[in-house]
């Protein structure tokens, strides 16, 4: 598939703003006081403001973006539906709990708790949908694969733990938990990408030109001529490929700048004073999102749609 720049920084940012989200919401419930001040005000506008730029940048990618609305109204049967609907609901707690934050920080804690925790609710169904999105695409093999939805979860959580580390770091506000967490998160997020891949690799090929016109009965089947004469959509957007020793370089770099290194600074940060925690936060959060946009790239680059049958592929 031909990687959608949009689509790629609508899944990294959006993710990282509702998984800041949630560890913010964490903060607040298991705390069991309002995080006061700054810090909080600035968490709750950054991961708005992820999630927004995110959902934002998603409909560059239509070609009609002002009939976007459309896709809301097919809820019951559609991933793609659901996680609109799942975004925009996630807006009404969490700007309910902003406005909290802002004028009135001294609110009884039990209402800015089930704001916090309506918030992440809907961050976290939010991101398994976008997840689902792909998961439930059997043309597409590397994206039929149930490692698919609880990897771009991980991978939320993991980015926006690191986005709280660095904001607790700057702030000099118990950072050292978030950091260690952050760091856990990543490592358990980069395995689980290793697995995916893993698994990917080793899946068999099953869908062929036999299977997929359906005349498998009589034998090995071939086209005569190719469906179009010349380039079109289908061949630029589903026929893309990355070659296999640049997907496999890109893979290493996705793992050890997104995914390694973060984690080695975090746990270096959440043994540092602020000031020098505060620059190992913001190096692990720069690397992560190298190696997350990496990953994110690969993610799409290295699926292969069964329509590439009909033009000259044997297998998918």
């Amino acid at each position: 598939m031909n990687p959608a720049y949009s689509v790629i920084l609508f899944t990294t940012a959006s993710g990282a703003g509702y998984g800041l989200l949630v560890w913010l919401a964490f903060s607040v419930v298991l705390g069991g006081t309002l995080p006061t001040g700054n810090l909080a005000a600035t968490a709750l506008v950054l991961a708005l403001a992820l999630v927004t730029t995110g959902l934002l940048a998603s409909t560059l990618h239509l070609g009609r973006p002002e009939r976007a609305w459309r896709a809301l109204t097919q809820w019951q049967t559609s991933w793609l539906s659901r996680e609109g609907v799942l975004a925009l609901a996630t807006y009404v707690p969490a700007g309910l709990w902003l406005l909290v934050q802002w004028l009135w920080p001294a609110a009884w804690w039990i209402l800015p708790a089930l704001l916090a925790l309506l918030a992440a609710a809907g961050a976290v169904a939010t991101v398994w949908a976008t997840g689902m999105i792909y998961q439930s695409l059997p043309t597409i093999r590397a994206w039929s694969e149930p490692l698919v939805a609880p990897v771009y979860l991980l991978l939320s959580l993991a980015t926006g733990a690191v986005l709280l580390a660095l904001l607790q770091a700057g702030f000099a506000t118990s950072w050292h938990v978030m950091a260690i967490l952050a760091a856990v998160l990543l490592i358990a997020a980069g395995l689980a990408k290793w697995l995916y891949w893993r698994r990917i690799d080793a899946a068999p090929r099953s869908w062929t030109v036999e299977s997929a016109t359906g005349l498998g009965s009589i034998g090995r089947v071939r086209p005569l001529e190719p469906p179009h004469t010349q380039p079109n959509f289908v061949m630029r957007e589903m026929g893309y490929a990355v070659a296999r020793k640049h997907a496999s370089t890109l893979r290493m770099m996705a793992l050890g700048a997104g995914f390694i290194a973060p984690a080695l600074l975090l746990l270096l940060a959440a043994s540092l004073p602020p000031v020098p925690a505060t620059f190992a936060a913001l190096a692990a959060t720069l690397g992560a999102a190298v190696g997350v946009l990496a990953e994110r790239w690969l993610f799409f680059a290295e699926a292969q749609h069964v329509v590439t049958l009909y033009y000259g592929a044997e297998r998918a």
